[in-house]
């Protein structure tokens, strides 16, 4: 499995494997059966894991792992692993937010995760209109200086914001952001400012909650209730990038090129991105090692002119998702925001 340094010393596998599944919401989790899964990862070279303090149970779990495998990763049977966690801070603290609470919860982390740094805390923030925003990430460099906190770095904040903490002194290593063939938010502003910083992108919704693959190829439009939480927020972004119709025409031409390398159409839509300047690594929720084959399929192909060409012939045609990078998700008041879950770590003000 192809790897990256996002600093120098430190390297990441290009494929992370994404916690959000576990967290509930997308079945039940066989907690043996997840641990066992997680060292097939390892094995297969996914040694990067991405989790957050509000994916619920799921620092637990990976420090659970880590145990369980201890001996392992001690003696190199096992490759080293690199654990990203989130710090998102409750919608209703945001207000009054202190450095005591964020230690709160970074301490949290540390002691679920079973270590004494963590690799990378990426910082979120719900409500620009609360500005503590800046202070807080502050406090998390100065908890990174404390040695309790190797890198940090962000998830879905806006170019604009991102320069704030850049100007005022925030080292950032990676900004996590929602990238996929359907969603290049990212493109407009953002990208241009990654370069400049040096900071890669950790993409998430890569494959769309899993509508980018042959599983939907000529179906028909699934009836509501979906089948889990990612299927509700993904289906949101096919309205926004032009629709259904325009989104089975997008299968199509994903498959027509993935007929070409004996691949999927979730390969080659995880191709496609990996190959977009400054994407380090993409984060795809497999829920069990039945999805390893395909990942490691990754390694064996790249996208050419022809197929780039043919791809946005598609997407020209597209409507959006459009405006500032997680505009659309930070609206409460609109059916993207309405999804969310924004108290999850119980910090009271």
């Amino acid at each position: 499995m192809q790897r990256i340094e996002l600093r120098p010393g430190y390297s990441i596998s290009r494929v992370i494997k994404g916690g959000w599944h576990l967290a509930g919401g997308h079945g039940t989790i066989a907690t043996q059966q997840a641990l066992e899964d997680m060292r097939h990862f390892v094995e297969a070279g996914i040694t990067t894991f991405d989790c957050a303090d509000i994916y619920t149970g799921v620092e637990e779990l990976i420090g659970l792992f880590r145990k369980k495998y201890q001996a392992a990763f001690r003696d190199g049977s096992l490759p080293p692993l690199q654990i990203h966690t989130k710090y998102v801070p409750d919608y209703s603290a945001l207000a009054s937010l202190t450095k005591a609470d964020t230690e709160r919860i970074i301490d949290r982390s540390l002691q679920r995760l079973g270590v004494e740094r963590l690799d990378l805390v990426q910082f979120a923030w719900w409500d620009y209109q609360f500005p503590k925003y800046v202070e807080t990430a502050l406090h998390l460099k100065e908890l990174q200086e404390k040695g309790k906190i190797r890198y940090v770095g962000v998830t879905n904040f806006d170019a604009e914001h991102v320069q704030e903490l850049l100007d005022a002194g925030v080292n950032l290593t990676a900004n996590q952001v929602q990238y996929s063939v359907m969603d290049r938010r990212v493109e407009n502003n953002m990208t241009a400012l990654a370069q400049e910083n040096q900071m890669p992108y950790l993409c998430y919704g890569t494959v769309a909650g899993g509508f980018l693959s042959d599983r939907y190829l000529g179906t028909p439009d699934p009836a509501q209730p979906y089948e889990n939480r990612s299927l509700t927020k993904y289906r949101l972004i096919i309205d926004e990038f032009g629709g259904y119709e325009l989104f089975q025409e997008l299968l199509h031409v994903l498959r027509s090129i993935a007929d070409q390398y004996d691949v999927g159409i979730a390969e080659v839509a995880c191709r496609y991105i990996l190959q977009k300047p400054m994407v380090g690594g993409i984060i795809v929720g497999a829920r069990n090692r039945n999805h390893l084959k395909s990942l490691q399929l990754l390694d064996s192909f790249s996208l050419d002119g022809k197929d780039i060409q043919a791809i946005e012939a598609v997407l020209i045609k597209s409507e959006g998702p459009g405006g500032p990078f997680y505009a659309l998700e930070r609206d409460k008041t609109g059916k993207h925001g309405a999804i969310m879950k924004y108290n999850l770590n119980e910090v009271k003000p």
